[in-house]
């Protein structure tokens, strides 16, 4: 009975040891990388918000551009301006001119405003 007991102990002594070793490893290595790839997304997602808040403002504040009616919307860097309104040729090249001026722009699309 006592060589039984030991015998126990001691497999799942070692069962504990190799599990613990186990998960230590995937644990120190795996959420660093995960980790790192969540502050990548979180940081260009910080990034378009800001981008998409500043073009935002500049078009309200833009006497002549029709900023309420403009919906802007940035992926990556990207900015996309689009419209329900029509705005003219004149308003559509002043957002244009206004969103690329933001620090962070990587292009700007204005497929989505329609021109009269």
């Amino acid at each position: 009975m006592k060589k039984f007991a030991i015998a126990a102990a001691t497999a799942t002594a070692l069962t504990l040891t190799m599990a613990n070793a186990a998960f230590a490893q995937q644990s120190t290595q795996a959420p660093m990388t995960l980790a790192a790839g969540e502050v990548t997304k979180t940081k260009e997602a910080a990034s378009d918000t800001w981008i998409t808040t500043k073009v935002k403002a500049d078009l309200m504040t833009e006497k002549g551009v029709p900023g309420s009616d403009i919906k802007v919307e940035t992926n990556k860097g990207v900015v996309s301006l689009s419209s329900d309104t029509p705005v003219t040729s004149a308003q559509k090249e002043m957002a244009i001119s206004i969103a690329k001026k933001i620090k962070g722009v990587q292009a700007v699309s204005a497929d989505g405003l329609k021109a009269e």
